[in-house]
């Protein structure tokens, strides 16, 4: 009985003493809500370290179809389309979405606006784009442009860099222009071909009109979407992403002489790996341009080899046509014919890499991505009047000294990325007076410049009440009204006097030389 009673007490003494222990925790908890913020206490540790994640589990994939995250896998149409319609609607504020077009197959060539301005093009705001893809068995640059758009979208509230881009950039990103093409390659195919050509056959990045060379390959659905889509947005900046290689390729991708020997079938053979660079009147911009991306990329400005036997890239860089000529790129299309500076940026070494590498490649490519875009806002911007302070649309300028032109908006507007120094500029527009303007770049803001073009003056004592026979350009008329020369839609720079007989010679060393560079195109980008 003593024994029980001395058992009953010690079995009341341990509950007394877990109740006081539960007392006390209870109380250390009540003292922990209580501890001022502000002084940084052991609390704020402590939820530290419970938001921390356990080390060594794998993370989880996070895309679903309705899902605002992005997993780092590779996406087939119907996903993408999901996840650009779920951005969208999410996200109304900051991004629109449209189709410029379908495949040949009927797959949409869907654009996503990102900007603080997604449904209207917002007076002084540069239109820049990237496109995707375009070689449907090179997807790397496809699946990092959706992650740059979930970039942007998220941290938009967050990243002040981001918003300021944001705020004053509207960003047209094409993460596929060959859907098609995709739909047939095959993951962790390095080289090859399979993929790389749309439904037809036809390889869209030799599908453009061309320079230098009479192009003619039937165009294509997807080519003739996006050469639309450029002639309706005055872009200033865009980049074309590839895979294949490693380094930024800037134009001319084309050259009036690529076939550089002519003299025997072996020399023709081999005239891929003499080629010449085919220099713009912008190369210095042009460089400039491929060396922000290459330098802003983890990698790409070491120039190293992605194989042994393929080149070596000086700071990651490289003219496109001393690298290895070819006819109907996109690149030169967008430059000659609408002034657009365009770089082409091969990203992978591995064409079709295995997706557990993409979130490195996009580690290498984020920030390079970003920053690119940002060039936009170097160089020279304004607007062209009228007296009356009206916009005049299609001005057509040329900077002096560079022979490829651009024109205003139908507000008026007009973008050039030029380095600093000092330049002068030729204004044009039907029934104005031309006029050349001088102004200076400087390195830290763009350079503001508004032209006001006077009409065309009737000259006193000339003529007889506007009637009789026409002058010539640049003349007076009997009228006494002045014609101005008349300026062509876009300028283009003077052709070289060999370019003809170069793009009329289509013998036997033109088909082997032309096949080279096809073979060589298929291995390297």
């Amino acid at each position: 009985m003593i024994l029980r009673k001395s058992n009953a007490g010690q079995q009341l003494q341990l509950q007394l003493f877990a109740l006081i222990l539960m007392h006390a925790a209870c109380h250390n908890l009540i003292s922990a809500k209580t501890v001022n913020p502000n002084s940084g206490g052991d609390l704020q540790q402590q939820q530290q370290q419970q938001q921390q994640p356990l080390q060594g589990l794998p993370e989880p994939r996070a895309y679903m179809p309705d899902s605002q995250n992005l997993d780092f896998v590779y996406h087939d149409h119907e996903e993408l389309t999901r996840f650009l319609r779920a951005t969208s609607a999410r996200y109304p504020n900051l991004t629109a979405l449209y189709s410029i077009g379908k495949s040949i197959q009927g797959r949409d060539l869907w654009v996503m606006v990102v900007s603080s301005s997604p449904y209207e093009h917002m007076i002084g705001k540069p239109d820049v784009k990237y496109v995707g893809n375009i070689h449907g068995n090179e997807p790397v640059g496809r699946e990092m442009l959706l992650h740059l758009i979930q970039y942007f979208v998220t941290s938009y509230s967050s990243d002040q860099y981001v918003k300021w881009l944001l705020d004053n950039t509207r960003i047209h990103i094409l993460p596929t222009m060959n859907p098609d093409g995709y739909a047939v390659s095959k993951e962790g195919t390095c080289d090859g071909g399979q993929g790389r050509y749309n439904a037809r056959g036809f390889d869209l990045n030799r599908n453009f009109p061309d320079y230098f060379k009479q192009n003619n390959k039937r165009g294509q659905p997807e080519t003739d979407a996006v050469k639309d889509w450029i002639s309706k947005i005055q872009f200033v900046l865009s980049g074309s992403l590839h895979g294949g290689a490693l380094v930024a390729s800037y134009p001319y991708d084309n050259t009036p002489n690529s076939r550089i020997c002519r003299s025997s079938a072996l020399c023709a053979m081999f005239q891929t790996y003499s080629a010449a660079p085919s220099l713009t009147p912008d190369d210095d911009v042009l460089k400039h341009l491929s060396l922000v991306y290459a330098r802003n990329h983890a990698k790409m400005s070491r120039g190293v080899a992605c194989k042994s036997a393929t080149p070596a890239f000086e700071n990651g860089i490289t003219n496109g046509a001393a690298w290895y000529p070819l006819t109907g790129g996109m690149q030169d299309y967008n430059y000659v014919w609408y002034g657009c500076m365009e770089i082409t940026l091969e990203i992978s070494c591995c064409k079709f890499p295995p997706a557990y590498e993409l979130k490195k490649y996009w580690e290498d490519n984020q920030l390079s991505l970003i920053k690119f875009l940002a060039e936009a806002h170097r160089g020279v911007q304004g607007f062209v009047f009228d007296p009356a302070g009206m916009p005049i649309e299609r001005a057509s300028i040329k900077i002096k000294g560079r022979d490829v032109g651009f024109q205003t908006t139908k507000y008026g507007e007009f973008w050039r990325i030029l380095l600093p120094g000092y330049y002068k500029a030729e204004v044009f527009a039907e029934s104005f007076a031309p006029r050349e303007v001088e102004f200076v770049i400087v390195e830290q803001h763009p350079t503001l410049l508004n032209v006001t073009l006077q009409p065309s003056k009737r000259i006193e004592g000339i003529g007889g009440g506007g009637g009789g026979a026409m002058v010539p350009l640049g003349g007076v008329s009997p009228g006494g009204m002045y014609r101005p020369i008349p300026v062509p839609q876009h300028y283009r720079p003077q052709m070289p006097p060999y370019a003809a007989a170069a793009s009329s010679d289509n013998g036997i060393f033109s088909t082997i030389s032309n096949g080279l560079n096809s073979l060589y195109s298929n291995i390297f980008g």
